[in-house]
């Protein structure tokens, strides 16, 4: 069995998740998993935010803590500020985070 590449890493406190983040959607959204040519994979997310001022950045960490019914103050940049590629770190069980993220993922066929 071909062990496909984690969209997140595990750590002791909590998760780093890394996400693609697309601004100035129609709608707020995850989107699943993709995974980039060079083998990296990505949770894709879509927020209506524009990327000024840390406003898509901040819209990000409200619609990761929604989905994953966690606060906000859980959720924070940790990489990427200014890119689309980022690193999330969530702070938690990472073991329920992970179980959490299982669920965004659509599933396999």
């Amino acid at each position: 069995m071909i062990k496909k590449p984690q969209h997140f890493r595990k750590e002791r406190d909590g998760i780093t998740l890394f996400v693609r983040l697309t601004p100035k959607s129609a709608k707020d959204a995850i989107e699943g998993v993709e995974e980039t040519d060079d083998g990296r994979s990505h949770l894709k997310a879509r927020v209506r935010a524009v990327p000024e001022d840390g406003r898509a950045n901040a819209a990000l960490v409200k619609l990761l803590a929604k989905q994953l019914d966690l606060s906000a103050r859980d959720v924070t940049i940790a990489a990427g500020a200014t890119s689309r590629l980022k690193q999330v770190r969530i702070s938690g069980d990472p073991d329920e985070l992970a179980l959490k993220l299982a669920v965004l993922e659509p599933p396999e066929y």
